[in-house]
This record gives C-alpha cells, sequence and structure tokens, in this order.
C-alpha cells in the first residue's frame, strides 16, 4: 500500500473542521494524511456561538464533537502554531518557531480578523476586538474591574451589525451599560431594512441600551478611570471599555506574500472547485473569495469544505452557490432576512405589514408581477421564517399579507408541507425538503432520527422546529400515550392525579384507564403518587406498583444480589459512620466502592440481608441513598472555601443544603447535582442535572447537564444568585420538569424539547410564565416536611419486613444462582454458566510509572 499524501489545512476552525471530518469521512482508503495548524491554543469551537461564553467561561462548552480526533491516526493537530509563511516552489509551510512541514496539497482556512476602524487611539488598553476566547477573557477582566471601582460604568461598541448586537448584550451580562455606535443610519444595515431597523432599534432601546446611529468614534483617549471616547457630533464619552465590531476582513496575507491571487477587496480568489491561483492550494471559509466574492456566514463555509474534501478524492464536486439568508434572536428579539432582502432587483415590490405596538415588523420581496417571492425582512416575529426562505424564487402558495399578517385562528400562515421538495430546509448543510421526506419514508419518525440521518439542524439549529412540522405534515404522528392503558401522556397523568385526588393505580385506572396495567404504567403512576404525596413507596397498593429496584429499595446486580448505598450528603461522612460500613462490609462479605456521587456502595447482598444491613446503618445515623429510585441520587462537591485556596464559598454545606433538602423526591428519571466552589468545576457540576458553580458575589445555576448515550453540558439559567433566590430556582425547575416532562426523560432531552427551549424554561422559572411558581415552592416545601427515610420505615414496619424473607434466598435457603468468584483479589459476582471476568490490566508499579 503506498504512503499516504499529506495536506496541510492552514486554521483550525469551524470550516476547517467540517473539512477534516469530511475528508477523514470519505477516505476509507487512507489515501491522505491530515496536519492542521491551529493558531489559537483551542480547538474548533463554536465561534458563531462565542456570545454564549460570556457567563458560562467554559471553553469545553463551545468545542466541537471530535475536535481532537482522538484515534485517528492519519490526523495530526497542531495549536498554538501560527503559519508565518508558505513556500509554493518546495510545497512546504513554516511556522512562527521555524517548524517546516511539507505538503502535497494545501488548504487555507484561515478565516478572517476583526476590522478596527483607524481611530487615533483605537490601540490604548481598553480597547478589545470581539472574535476569539481570548478576547472576550480579556473584556471580561476590564469590565470586572470597571464594575468593582462603580456602578453604571459605560462599554462603547463600535458597531451595530450582528457582531455589535451580541458585543452589546456581552457587555451588559458584565454589568456594563452598553452603547452601540454605528456610522449607518439603522442597526444591523446588512440584513434588515430601514423599516425593520427603526423596530430593532426601538426594543433594542428598550433593552437598557443606548444607540448612537449615523455616527463614529472619532478619537479614543486614555482618561483616570478608563477611555474618553469622542463620537462623531463632538460629545465625549468615559468609557471603562471599548469594544470593535466594525466587522471582518479575510486573513489572506499568507496567500498574499507566497504570490497566491487575492482580490482586490480581499480573500483569495478561488474557481467553483474551490482552488486557488495555485492548483495545489485551496480556499474555504472566509477566507476564500470564490469567483470573486467572500461569504461571511458558516453555510457557505461548510459547503467550500466538502467541496475540497470531494477533489482531494478524485471528485468533481463545485461550489453550489450560497444562501445567505439569516435567522437570528439578538438580545430576546427575532430578526432574519432572506434572498433579495433590500429589493434590489428591478421592478422589485415590497409587501409591509408594521405593527410598532405590537413590536413586530414584515416585508417580503416580490417580482414585478407579484407572482414569484424575491426576498423578505422579518423583525420581532420570524415564526414564519422557515417556511418563506425556501419559497424564494417560487410562486406564492397564498396572498402575501395574509402570508405575513400576525397569525389567528383563521390566518395561520403557511407550512411546511406547502414547500416543494427542492426546497432547501436546512441551509447549513444543505438539506431539501426532498432529502427528509426520503428519510421519513424510510423510517425516520422522530426529529432526532431525521437529524442523524440528514444532518438537518446540527448545525445552528433554526431550521429544527420545521423538522417537527415536517413530520406532521407527512403524516408521523408520534403518539403521547403511556401505554395501551392509558391514551395520555405521563404529564396529563400528572394533571390528572393531582385534579382528581386519586391515590391508587387502581382507581386510577378503572376512571381514567383500560386494563389491567403494565410495566411501564405501573411504576410511572408509582411515580407520580410519589411525587405528589409523602406515603411509603411500599405502601399498600404501591407497593406492588414498583420496578425491581424499587421493590426492594435496592439496585439489583447481574448476578442476582443487591447493592447498599447509604445517603452522604455533599460527600460528608463522619469516621464512626465509615467504621460502621467497613464492618457491615467485612461482616456481610460485601465488595466496596467508592461511587462518582461521592459515596460508598457496597455489593453482593441478598434480600435477606438487606434489613440486616440497614438496621446497623440507620443505628449509626445514616439513612436510605435512594440509588435504586428515580429521584434524587447524590449532589458532587468539591472541600470549597473550607479547604481549597481557590473556594469562592461554601460549596459542601450548599451540596449538603441541597441534598437534604431533595432527598427522596421521585421524578421521571433519576436527577444528580454538583456544586463546585469556583469555576476551576472539581465537582464537574455542569455535567449534572442541576449545577451550582460559585462566583466571588453568589452563585451561578445551571440545568439540563446530562450522561448517558448523548452527555450533554448543563446550561445557565441564571447568574450571581444568593442562596434564597438559587433555592427558589431550583424548586422550580424540578416541579416544572417532574410535572410535565416524559416517563424516563432526562432533564437534557427535556430542556431541549420544551418549545423555546432555554427562553421558555427561564420565562417559567425567573418570569413565572406559568404563574405556578409559588405552587412549585409549595410542593417542595410539603416534600420538605414530610420526607421520611424509606428504610427506616421498612424497619419499623413489621408487614413491609415481611417481603425480605418471603423468597428463595431467604435464611436458610440461600439463592443458587449467586456465585463469587475474584478478580485482581477482589470479590465480583460470576452468573452460573459463565466464565468468571477477565481480569483488568494491572496497574503500573511505581518502577514503571
Amino acid at each position: 500500500m503506498n504512503a499516504p499524501r499529506t495536506v496541510v489545512v492552514v486554521g483550525h476552525g469551524m470550516v476547517s473542521h467540517r473539512f477534516v471530518e469530511a475528508l477523514r469521512a470519505r477516505d476509507g482508503g487512507g489515501e491522505w494524511r491530515v496536519v492542521v495548524f491551529g493558531e489559537e491554543a483551542d480547538a474548533a469551537y463554536d465561534r458563531v456561538g462565542l456570545t454564549s461564553y460570556v457567563g458560562e467561561w467554559d471553553r469545553s462548552a463551545l468545542a466541537l464533537s471530535g475536535n481532537d480526533y482522538a484515534g485517528d491516526d492519519l490526523v495530526d493537530v497542531r495549536l498554538g502554531s501560527r503559519i508565518a509563511a508558505i513556500d509554493r516552489a518546495a510545497k512546504t509551510v513554516t511556522t512562527e518557531s521555524g517548524e517546516t512541514t511539507s505538503y502535497d496539497a494545501l488548504v487555507l482556512a484561515t478565516g478572517s480578523y476583526a476590522f478596527v476602524p483607524p481611530v487615533p487611539g483605537h490601540d490604548l488598553p481598553g480597547c478589545h476586538v470581539y472574535r476569539t476566547l481570548d478576547d472576550l477573557d480579556a473584556i471580561r477582566a476590564d469590565a470586572n474591574a470597571a464594575v468593582d471601582r462603580s456602578d453604571g460604568a459605560v462599554g462603547i461598541v463600535v458597531g451595530g451589525g450582528l457582531l455589535g448586537l451580541e458585543a452589546a448584550n456581552a457587555l451588559r451580562t458584565l454589568g456594563l451599560r452598553p452603547r452601540v455606535v454605528e456610522v449607518n443610519p439603522r442597526l444591523m444595515p446588512q440584513q434588515v431594512d430601514s423599516g425593520g431597523g427603526e423596530h430593532l432599534a426601538r426594543m433594542i432601546a428598550d433593552l437598557g441600551i443606548d444607540i448612537s446611529l449615523s455616527s463614529g468614534t472619532t478619537e479614543i483617549a486614555a482618561a483616570e478611570h478608563g477611555l474618553a471616547v469622542t463620537l462623531k457630533d463632538e460629545s465625549v464619552i468615559d468609557a471603562a471599555v471599548v469594544v470593535f465590531a466594525a466587522g471582518v476582513r479575510p486573513r489572506d496575507e499568507l496567500a498574499r506574500d507566497a504570490g497566491i491571487v487575492v482580490g482586490e477587496r480581499g480573500g483569495v480568489i478561488t474557481d467553483l472547485s474551490c482552488v486557488t491561483s495555485d492548483p495545489a492550494v485551496y480556499a474555504i471559509g472566509e477566507v476564500a473569495a470564490i469567483e470573486g466574492r467572500c461569504y461571511g456566514l458558516v453555510g457557505p463555509g461548510y459547503a467550500s469544505a466538502e467541496v475540497v474534501a470531494d477533489r482531494l478524492l478524485g471528485g468533481d464536486a463545485q461550489f453550489p452557490g450560497a444562501d445567505m439568508s439569516t435567522k437570528l434572536k439578538l438580545l430576546g428579539v427575532d430578526v432574519a432576512s432572506f434572498g433579495d432582502a433590500h429589493g434590489t432587483t428591478e421592478g422589485a415590490l415590497d409587501v409591509v405589514v408594521s405593527d410598532p405596538i405590537g413590536g413586530t415588523y414584515a416585508k417580503l420581496v416580490l417580482s414585478d408581477d407579484a407572482s414569484t417571492l424575491l426576498g423578505g425582512v422579518l423583525v420581532g416575529d420570524a415564526s414564519q421564517y422557515g417556511v418563506l426562505r425556501p419559497l424564494v424564487g417560487s410562486s406564492l402558495p397564498g396572498d402575501p399579507v395574509s402570508l405575513i399578517a400576525p397569525s389567528s385562528g383563521d390566518s395561520p400562515g403557511i407550512g411546511v408541507g406547502a414547500l416543494p421538495d427542492a426546497a432547501q430546509i436546512c441551509s447549513c448543510n444543505d438539506v431539501t425538503k426532498g432529502t427528509l421526506c426520503a428519510a421519513i419514508a424510510d423510517g425516520s419518525c422522530t426529529v432526532a432520527e431525521l437529524k442523524g440521518c440528514t444532518g438537518a439542524g446540527t448545525s445552528c439549529g433554526s431550521c429544527v422546529p420545521l423538522l417537527s412540522q415536517l413530520l406532521e405534515a407527512e403524516g408521523v404522528s408520534v403518539s403521547k400515550s403511556l401505554c395501551e392503558h392509558f391514551s395520555q401522556s405521563r404529564a396529563e397523568l400528572f394533571e390528572l392525579v393531582q385534579a382528581s385526588g386519586i391515590r391508587t393505580f387502581s382507581g386510577l385506572i378503572e376512571r381514567f384507564g383500560s386494563g389491567t396495567g403494565c410495566d411501564i404504567c405501573k411504576p410511572t403512576v408509582a411515580s407520580i403518587l410519589a411525587s405528589t404525596s409523602s406515603d411509603h413507596i411500599l405502601e399498600g397498593e404501591q407497593a406492588s406498583l414498583q420496578d425491581s429496584n424499587d421493590h426492594f429499595l435496592a439496585n439489583i446486580q447481574r448476578n442476582g444480589t443487591y447493592s447498599v448505598v447509604p445517603r452522604m450528603p455533599g460527600g460528608d461522612v463522619t469516621a464512626e459512620q465509615l467504621i460502621v460500613i467497613g464492618e457491615i462490609a467485612r461482616d456481610f462479605g460485601l465488595y466496596t466502592k467508592i461511587t462518582g456521587g461521592q459515596r460508598i456502595d457496597m455489593f453482593g447482598a441478598t434480600v435477606d440481608q438487606l434489613p440486616l444491613i440497614w438496621r446497623r446503618l440507620v443505628d449509626a445515623g445514616m439513612e436510605s441513598g435512594q440509588a435504586y429510585g428515580k429521584s434524587l441520587r447524590t449532589v458532587k462537591s468539591c472541600v470549597g472555601s473550607d479547604w481549597c485556596r481557590y473556594g469562592q464559598q461554601d460549596s459542601v454545606q450548599m451540596a449538603i443544603d441541597l441534598e437534604l433538602r431533595y432527598r427522596g423526591l421521585r421524578s421521571p428519571h433519576k436527577i444528580k447535582m454538583g456544586v463546585s466552589g469556583c469555576a476551576r468545576e472539581c465537582a464537574e457540576a455542569r455535567g449534572k442535572d442541576v449545577g451550582v458553580i460559585a462566583t466571588e458575589t453568589g452563585w451561578n445555576l445551571y440545568v439540563g447537564g446530562n450522561g448517558g448515550m448523548t452527555p450533554k453540558h448543563a446550561q445557565l439559567l441564571a447568574g450571581d444568585l444568593d442562596r434564597e433566590t438559587l433555592i427558589k430556582y431550583v424548586d422550580r425547575f424540578l416541579m416544572y420538569y417532574i410535572r410535565t416532562a416524559d416517563r424516563l426523560q432526562r432533564t437534557a432531552p427535556w430542556v431541549e424539547a420544551l418549545d423555546g427551549g432555554m427562553d421558555r424554561l427561564r420565562a417559567v422559572v425567573i418570569d413565572d410564565a406559568l404563574g405556578l411558581n409559588a405552587d412549585f415552592e409549595a410542593t417542595v416545601e410539603r416534600h420538605v416536611d414530610g420526607y421520611g427515610c424509606e428504610w427506616k420505615g421498612v424497619l419499623d414496619d413489621p408487614d413491609k419486613l415481611a417481603r425480605f424473607v418471603s423468597f428463595v434466598n431467604a435464611p436458610g435457603a440461600p439463592d443458587p444462582t449467586v456465585e463469587f468468584g475474584e478478580k485482581n483479589g477482589r470479590k465480583v459476582p460470576v452468573l452460573m454458566g459463565t466464565p468468571a471476568f477477565p481480569a483488568r490490566k494491572p496497574s503500573l508499579t511505581a518502577q514503571e510509572a
């Protein structure tokens, strides 16, 4: 087999990552070895979502999936390594440190740099651009210093486009009062027209952001506590920071110095195959001027990456053109533009519906005979963007005014079913309606399945609502029925239990269901009943509803034995309790292990031993850790401010308080929490359903992080909260989840499935959009007041105890299927008829290490 050829990629941003992924996915024969040089210290991350870094300050949250190419020997990523020169004759690139690498093909993916107007003083301390994670860290440092000095510090943003408004939002989040200075007479001049700009400016100003239009910055000077910024009208503003967001320019200096042809206005000139004037050199993304035009959106960048990957493997792909449409939510305001948004086509007609009171503006641009849609602008309400954008160049399916008028029962607008098969639903990944319909015909019946097999909705995500609409339009109805015995969903059953007051499964199924029930509805109803009262889960009829774990208040293991997990709030445990655990493990021959949730798990107990073990644990002051239940499992913590020199708050006490508050709270799935005492995140709080991270002034609250098949980082719900507010928000979040989630749905997919996602969640939890927050809090208080240890309840009740001796492995009759073996000196379970477990590789000795 021939040695692979080498393709060098300069730059490791979103488009570069897409190119590497596309090439490696198609190059089954290993024709190419990829060497990637990234100037930043971070591997490819979501630069489109850069503003989400503000407030969370977690670089890993923006990392693109698979950006380290782990396990792929044909990809070599070199971060923090800037290419200084290209030698086209020798086919080499050289880094600033003098490292030289040869290439057979070179891909320039250097992107763009932030343009800084040549204003006197633009390079003073306190002046920044808004382009990278490092830029945002620098802005944060200056903003924090300014806020510490005084309230009401001003941050100026030069530029009122998309990036400028995102920068203004970031400054507002950091505690500054933003002022946007835009040279044009309207905000976002590239995307919206004058009418849309007026609406946008009004709504942005209502959010507390000052705006100076038809203005500019003429001078920046150092001042006693920051900067003195002189505007075009000669007014002077004292500012803490100045952020330049006045546009970007292609980073084409490498190509220019190497003699590769660049455009008059910048950018590396390529043809439709993305080949430059040197046939061994390609350009993709923002640096590429494809047939003379640079595209500043991720969708066209991805398309160029796919073209080059295909070309390197002998294909003939060409750049398909670009959809420059955009749909954004800026500071909570919807903004969208598509097609010929400014009506530059000769004879174009405008149809405008403006509602300044309702805060919406919509314009459609039509051909001169009013039959063809050319483009449009939407501000305030962009709900129709998904179906209007794919219709550009097509005949309108109805009266244009009705398509953009505020929706009502009589005028619901058009749906995705009206679109032709050629309509592009996902512009980022070039997925048409026809492709999606074919996937549905092949058996894809959920949004997740459509995303997985077509790639639609996996980049910016703006088309995801259309995927749901398309499933419905194609006749795919996903039943909400819990099972064949209940036509209601879990959330509907929860409401029925609350409204009817029925406290038994038999009563509920008799009134609202049919049949005798099954292993789906019985434990689900048992969970709902437990969530709405403090009755013991083995009380009366409820006992027969529980699954195998809840039935015996222990996790059943693969060999038929059970595990015992006492609660250790926040990982806190006394020496006496540790001694009792050790004695129990010794006396009953149990295997012990420290869990990932800072508890001690004891494995190998038979059913009849469980009461004996728990009696000793309860007598030692311990209680059930509910490791068996769909309820709160653990609240992990670091050592916090008590011991750690970096700790900003008492994370241990907060973890104990949370665990004791929510212990035993039954839910649709298990819940895990974490509390970190500082941003170093030693408790890994952002991998939990509820994560709390200390700040200098309070606590940041994150929700919706889960493990499982598709791990998710928790998202910031609110920041810098005091203890009382934090607990109120957690109460509300948990009760909203418990009332509305589907059976066995963890918090991460539940948040994703909410109509409006995190925005909706914030509206409910923080703004009380449902008017239920007082009820949510009262429900939690009733749970706290009525809580009792489930194992203590068993030990105090002879009837409940009886269930632990009436089985084949009761005293005198051990279960014949239970066997134990050894592995590396440890006791392990062995199933009858199966070989002993293979031993793991022994740990390295000190000498080997």
